[in-house]
């Protein structure tokens, strides 16, 4: 029998990008095998897409709950250890928690759920189940990304005195100025997706990299939405001001509507000693500033970086690492978890990061309905 830690994925099918991103993630260092999921709600395309997968037919199930049913019948040394949640978010809370109180693992979507309430729950069920469960906030598993978080743990910023993140798309602009697509749009149909689409959406990407890379945990928000049309319901820009622990100040820039961007994803941090940026879609250089001295580019791949960043690099230097790599840097450390390997608490977001995250995107949106005043973010 393999070796391989036995996967399950809900939701991904057809021509889902995240479905792609995890499949191929998963699958990158040789340490999982996708044995069966619900990939389409619609049993025909369900089948379809696992036989294009050449998937076994026997572990395709008509629904999430057949698969809990069915999966447990099975010995244990057979069924599905770990399960991927790629649904939209409404669907994140429910099939989490069920799959937390049956066994399994989890590795799930951001948001990680609709509330703050919900994700308190999850993590109750979660200490009860003593499984191991990850968010996937993506970025971090960059190889500078990581980089840049060992060298300001290790103290080559000083200091910090400021936090900046920037995250900007335009996508959204073609949808939100057509009342009739901006009305059929999941994204922004706070039942489906939340209370917040920006915020919730990239906002919390933002919010989680900050205190990943700076070790700081954010206190209190203030936030400034725009929702561009009185008839929708849900952000798509907005400027969130940030006060994080020892007197640190910040702030998150976030829009859906600058258009012509694709994925600008920035993140800056600020030392009394020096400053460290890295761009998101020019992911393998992390440049260091310093007073009086030259800009420096560190590179993925050379023996300069830490233990943590050369873990997740794959390639020689010169060779770009990119966002399927980011992903299987995740899949890698959940894999150690489960295996109950030795592995570096900066491998894979947990889910207190998506408690945390969660409590971002309902403070921020509760700052800006109550104009714009401080919130503080819950401790956990």
């Amino acid at each position: 029998m393999s070796s391989k830690i036995r996967l399950g994925v809900l939701g991904g099918g057809g021509d889902s990008l995240i479905g792609v991103l995890h499949r191929v993630a998963s699958q990158m260092y040789d340490k999982y095998q996708i044995v069966g999921g619900v990939f389409n709600p619609i049993w025909e395309e369900n089948i379809e897409f696992a036989n294009k997968k050449g998937l076994p037919i026997n572990r395709i199930y008509k629904d999430f709950d057949t698969l809990i049913e069915e999966e447990l019948k099975l010995h244990i040394n057979e069924r599905m250890q770990v399960v991927s949640i790629l649904t939209p978010n409404f669907l994140h809370f429910s099939m989490a928690k069920k799959l937390l109180e049956n066994g399994f693992h989890v590795i799930c979507e951001k948001p990680m759920t609709t509330t703050y309430e919900e994700a308190k729950i999850l993590n109750q069920t979660l200490k009860k189940a003593q499984t191991v469960f990850a968010v996937t906030y993506t970025y971090t598993g960059y190889p500078m990304v990581r980089q840049m978080r060992e060298m300001i743990k290790d103290g080559e910023l000083g200091n910090i005195q400021k936090v900046d993140a920037q995250y900007y798309q335009g996508w959204i602009n073609p949808v939100i100025h057509d009342k009739e697509k901006r009305a059929n749009t999941w994204r922004l149909n706070p039942e489906k997706s939340g209370i917040s689409c920006c915020v919730g959406d990239i906002g919390t990407h933002a919010f989680d990299m900050l205190e990943y890379v700076s070790g700081l945990k954010i206190e209190s928000v203030l936030a400034d939405l725009n929702y561009v049309y009185e008839d929708n319901k849900m952000d798509i820009d907005g400027t969130v001001l940030l006060r994080c622990a020892n007197n640190v100040k910040g702030v998150i820039c976030t829009s859906q509507i600058a258009t012509g961007e694709e994925n600008s994803f920035i993140v800056k941090v600020y030392g009394d000693k020096a400053g460290l940026k890295w761009e998101q879609e020019n992911p393998n250089y992390l440049y260091l500033m310093e007073e009086g001295k030259p800009l420096q580019v560190l590179k993925p791949g050379h023996s300069y970086n830490s233990h943590l960043s050369l873990d997740g690099t794959k390639l020689p230097p010169g060779h770009p690492e990119g966002i399927f790599d980011s992903m299987g840097n995740i899949y890698k450390g959940v894999a150690r978890a489960i295996n109950k390997e030795p592995y570096n608490s900066g491998e894979f977001p947990t889910i207190i990061d998506g408690v945390r995250g969660m409590s971002f995107i309902e403070k921020a949106v509760e700052s800006h309905q109550l104009g714009s005043i401080w919130m503080k973010i819950e401790n956990i």
